[in-house]
């Protein structure tokens, strides 16, 4: 028989299941051609059966997923499985609700696509402080508490990207069983992901991770980060890191990883099955290998001012602060948008040069030369 999973036994508030610490996620299955959303069906469902058979309880699929067609495949893939014996996750498309009856009709279209009779876990999907409006809107959120009275949905919760402050609202409007957040060793400080973890413990409900590998980048950190990882755990893969860090949080009821190919999915399954939760020696060893990524992948300013003012008006710390940012989380519009509009009278493209600035910085940055990088990517990305 194979080995199961050690499911955490933690009492949540308000859950009265215990799923997988290992959750399935339905985002990035392998497809038959590299651009399109067709789902490789074949290989799809051997890595579910494998999963499934080694102890996976809980899969998460969601309305736009490939296009529509993630529901489609799990409720086809667990067809043959006892409903009571697996956890079902997917989410109100929130961008599409513009009434109570959108909300009914999505809702009942994503069981009958799931061919199920009721979610055991229903989320409001990506909620921000724009996404979360549908929800304020006459009769939706009475309707979705009318599913869970009726046994429909088992649990309500919510995903979410915005702010702290943000959710700190959301999660006080509206009575919630979890919350579904981007948690990983690199967002922890680089969104504040561990202020939005405490709102949600502090709440008093279970959270959900996703995102533990950040869609992979932390899988493929760079040469040198990834040996410090090799050297502590030769036999343990890079991502295996990550998974870990994301299920010893005590207040982790889930963590869910999008499973593209079957070695991503025997190296998941492997890494929490008697896993052991990272202890303070594995900890210095991220910290370690963090830092490393962080200084290959940015600009070594800490903001600290001393070349201020710059006697042509660039704002070099805020400018290397937003360099910074996209350099981690690869967000190219919102780059070029904080480049152009919050740094338009004070980005690199005032810079001339002048090498005043060389002497000030006690981290002996070129920041002439950072600038003129600065500057060239901007016209690269936006050439793309």
């Amino acid at each position: 028989m194979s080995k199961k999973i050690e499911i955490k036994k933690t009492k949540f508030n308000g859950i009265d299941q215990n799923p997988s610490l290992l959750g399935f996620g339905c985002m990035r299955f392998p497809t038959l051609t590299k651009d399109k959303p067709d789902i490789d069906e074949v290989l799809a469902q051997k890595m579910i059966d494998y999963a499934y058979d080694h102890g996976v309880t809980y899969f998460d699929t969601a309305y736009p997923y490939h296009n529509g067609l993630s529901e489609l495949f799990i409720g086809k893939a667990l067809k043959k499985y006892p409903r009571a014996s697996f956890n079902l996750a997917s989410k109100m498309p929130s961008w599409l609700i513009k009434s109570k009856e959108d909300a009914e009709k999505y809702f009942y279209e994503q069981l009958g696509k799931c061919q199920v009779d009721y979610f055991d876990y229903y989320l409001c999907h990506a909620l921000s402080k724009e996404q979360f409006k549908p929800y304020l809107l006459p009769g939706v959120m009475d309707f979705l508490y009318q599913m869970k009275k009726e046994g429909k949905i088992r649990h309500l919760g919510f995903s979410f990207h915005d702010t702290p402050e943000v959710l700190d609202e959301i999660i006080h409007t509206f009575k919630w069983d979890f919350v579904q957040l981007q948690i990983n060793y690199l967002d922890w400080e680089f969104i504040n992901a561990k202020k939005m973890y405490e709102i949600v413990e502090n709440y008093g409900v279970p959270c959900i991770v996703m995102e533990p590998v950040r869609g992979g980048a932390l899988a493929n950190l760079c040469d040198e980060s990834q040996q410090i990882f090799k050297k502590a755990k030769p036999e343990k893969s890079i991502a295996s890191w990550a998974i870990r860090y994301a299920a010893s949080l005590p207040n982790v009821l889930t963590v869910l990883s999008g499973m593209s190919n079957m070695e991503q999915t025997i190296d998941n399954v492997d890494t929490l099955t008697d896993y052991k939760p990272v202890n303070d020696a594995d900890q210095k060893v991220i910290d370690h290998a963090l830092a490393v990524f962080l200084e290959s992948q940015t600009i070594p300013c800490t903001t600290c001012g001393y070349c201020m003012p710059c006697p042509y008006g660039v704002n070099i710390p805020q400018n290397f602060t937003v360099f910074n940012q996209f350099s981690i989380s690869k967000w190219k519009d919102r780059f070029i948008r904080e480049y152009e509009q919050t740094l338009n009278d004070s980005n690199a493209e005032l810079c001339v040069s002048c090498g005043l600035c060389l002497e000030l910085c006690p981290q002996h940055i070129e920041i002439p030369d950072r600038m003129s990088d600065i500057r060239n990517l901007i016209v690269d990305l936006k050439n793309k």
